[in-house]
């Protein structure tokens, strides 16, 4: 619409013209505003500066696994990763602060640098160092209600950004901010893509000295990025059939091929009445099968041409007891559905107290408070399935207790999936049990409990392959000179310091980490180091990263293999502009994308 813009900016006037009967003109109109919510938008929308490095001391199989736990600030490392994983997540479970009055919220920085803030707030210790990267949100606060908003706005986008069109995600919350978080929800994922409330029995022991109610359930809402037809995996139905007896039909006879029924009894029964069941003739059953087509008299919800169609397309029948109660099993119809309570008696998911026991089992004591247990997430991550090989995104892992049932479930049913599970180091409070058994952090728990996980998962099932590993990283400054905007004083300064972009102290490995996820490659991505060349493969891309030495036998090895694209650094011509210049031209003429930084 070309006729909107003038000199390079929209002409708002021209605009509401174009679209006068569009544009709603009255004030009162249904919507969700609180404090800050324009300031909210400004965060999503700022740029990161920060990059994630690898620790490969703090991982386990850091060369082969296909799992991720990043350590730092959510909503920073949301943001790195927009480029790399944009449209790949299929499943996303995230438990965030519930907003009771004692949590501590993620407060955002709308407008300093974090190290400006930090100060202001009183967030960094003498030495300098961020103590916190949140701030308690009582509800005495004036904005109680808006902080929280605040907080999980810009996550709630930028994760939606990471969903592939058909993934889901699941966000666990109780009373405190469950109508807020509803109507935020319609705002980032749509109303129309709300799936539903599912309510978890949180505990079996509600606590008793409440005046008003005895609170036993959390809640868990489900919104897809995309509704679809995709039919929820409850589990298993017990038996995988159904009752073709229905007492508010009419009686009929019914004859089923001897090969379509099984029974789960042998021996010979003769004609005559069998509880609710009419025997038409008598049978001789052997092996589970009938001797002759199985001809019975009651009171049935199909009709003989049903029976027929049914068995044209591959249902099956059982008869399980000697009241000859036939039931009938399709294909496809051995999964039920999901109903909206999630509890033991209902589909054996367990509560807190099991949560707690999951983490004594690892740790030999119980080091976290009011954990969820491995057996929601294992529940959850089938729902919405339709193959094995997939994504699982958990942006506030805790104690990661998503990463163990990922493993767990994997080992269960022969999965291949894979986890990216982010937690802030946020301290641990000195008296607590987690800090007495030397966990300074809750991040330091998320990666003990994965590595202690993993070798456990793999002691049970000591026959099977799994990746029971993962690789760490850390956020952080990037590890390239970041271009301030400088005074007239200051100009000169910042161009000398540019001459040589990569910043002091910078090791290969982590500068390679930073230009992969600068180039849209996942943390995962296949490399590989040949002859000084860093090679990066994934999606049919292949990359070659020059970062440490280059020479002319070197250009022409890399051009021979035909990489999409080749980046390296500027100082490694050592001033040889001639050789710049033609290395340029080689890779123009050879159509290969050259990046010098």
């Amino acid at each position: 619409m070309p006729e909107i813009f003038s000199e390079q900016q929209i002409d708002f006037e021209k605009f509401r013209q174009l679209f006068a009967n569009e544009i709603a003109t009255n004030p009162d109109r249904y919507a969700l505003n609180w404090a800050g919510k324009s300031e909210a938008y400004q965060v999503l929308q700022t740029p990161t500066q920060q990059t994630l490095t690898p620790c490969e001391a703090e991982s386990v199989d850091f060369a082969q696994s296909q799992n991720v736990f990043i350590e730092g600030e959510n909503l920073e490392v949301l943001k790195i990763l927009q480029k790399s994983y944009f449209n790949s997540v299929k499943m996303i479970y995230i438990d965030p602060p519930y907003n009771t009055g004692n949590d501590f919220i993620y407060k955002d920085n709308f407008a300093d640098s974090q190290a400006d803030y930090a100060e202001k707030v009183g967030d960094k210790d003498e030495a300098g160092k961020l103590k916190r990267a949140f701030v308690k949100n009582s509800k005495e606060n004036g904005h109680y209600h808006s902080n929280w908003l605040n907080m999980m706005l810009p996550r709630l986008h930028l994760a939606r950004n990471l969903l592939r069109d058909d993934g889901v995600i699941f966000i666990s919350i109780d009373d405190n901010e469950q109508a807020q978080l509803k109507l935020l929800c319609d705002e980032v994922f749509g109303e129309e893509n709300f799936v539903g409330i599912y309510k978890w029995n949180k505990t079996a022991t509600p606590p008793a000295l409440s005046k008003k109610i005895r609170g036993k359930y959390e809640f868990i809402l489900c919104y897809e990025k995309s509704i679809n037809g995709i039919t929820y995996n409850g589990g298993v139905v017990e038996g995988g059939d159904m009752p073709l007896l229905n007492e508010s039909n009419s009686e009929r006879t019914l004859i089923f091929p001897s090969d379509s029924v099984h029974f789960n009894f042998d021996g010979y029964f003769k004609s005559g009445i069998y509880d609710r069941i009419e025997l038409l003739e008598d049978l001789f059953i052997t092996n589970g099968k009938a001797n002759i087509d199985v001809n019975i008299r009651g009171k049935f919800k199909w009709t003989q041409e049903t029976v027929n169609n049914e068995i044209n397309n591959g249902t099956s029948f059982i008869i399980k007891t000697k009241k000859f109660a036939i039931r009938y099993a399709r294909e496809g119809e051995r999964i039920k559905r999901p109903s909206d309570i999630i509890s033991k008696t209902e589909c054996q998911v367990g509560t807190n107290e099991d949560a707690s026991k999951d983490i004594e089992k690892l740790f030999g004591k119980n080091i976290m408070s009011y954990p969820k247990p491995i057996s929601l997430i294992k529940y959850l991550i089938p729902f919405a399935e339709t193959d094995k090989n997939t994504l699982i995104l958990d942006f506030f892992a805790g104690s990661a207790t998503t990463a163990h049932a990922v493993m767990q479930l994997n080992a269960e049913d022969g999965g291949n999936r894979h986890f990216i599970c982010v937690q802030l180091p946020e301290k641990t409070d000195e008296k607590s049990e987690a800090f007495k058994a030397g966990f300074q952090t809750i991040a330091e728990i998320s990666k003990e409990r994965i590595r202690r996980a993993g070798k456990q998962i793999a002691e049970q099932y000591p026959d099977k392959t799994m990746d029971t590993g993962f690789k760490a990283f850390k956020l952080s400054g990037s590890h390239f000179k970041q271009w301030q905007s400088p005074t007239e004083q200051d100009l000169e300064k910042q161009l000398q310091m540019f001459i040589d972009p990569v910043a002091e102290n910078t090791d290969t490995q982590a500068m390679m980490y930073e230009l992969l996820l600068r180039l849209g490659f996942s943390l995962t991505a296949k490399v590989r180091w040949e002859n000084q060349v860093c090679w990066v493969e994934e999606n049919h891309q292949r990359v070659a990263l020059i970062l440490n030495e280059i020479n002319e036998p070197l250009i022409n090895d890399v051009m021979a293999r035909q990489p999409q694209k080749v980046v390296m650094l500027d100082r490694l011509f050592n001033g040889d502009d001639a050789f710049k210049k033609n290395t340029e031209l080689q890779m123009s003429d050879a159509n290969i994308a050259l990046w010098v930084i």
